[in-house]
């Protein structure tokens, strides 16, 4: 997983992969339970950048996003946000959102 900030962010939204960004903390139990998922599919697929954002260090980013709860996943492709999805998830429901699945 790649560290998204307020710094890098465009050079991974406006590119040819889709982007899922995770926004997150570590203090945050559902954060640190969907992490390992997270890593699995990052892992298992390459066409598709998956980023962290520490809502902590990045909170102009957690308010550029309307990030109110987390974790919140938010799914970019082409530059445009196309989904979003708060709470934790498992694998399989990952998979779906990804559109892996």
């Amino acid at each position: 997983m790649i560290k998204i900030t307020k710094d890098n962010i465009t050079t991974y939204v406006s590119g040819e992969k889709p982007v899922l960004l995770d926004f997150s903390a570590t203090w945050c139990g559902p954060c640190g339970m969907i992490a390992p998922h997270l890593e699995e599919l990052a892992n298992e697929y390459p066409d598709i950048v998956f980023g962290k954002i520490d809502v902590d260090e990045e909170s102009e980013l957690a308010e550029a996003f309307s990030i109110i709860s987390i974790p919140t996943l938010i799914l970019v492709k082409n530059g445009e946000e196309v989904g979003k999805q708060v709470g934790y998830m498992n694998k399989n429901q990952l998979l779906r959102f990804i559109g892996k699945e």
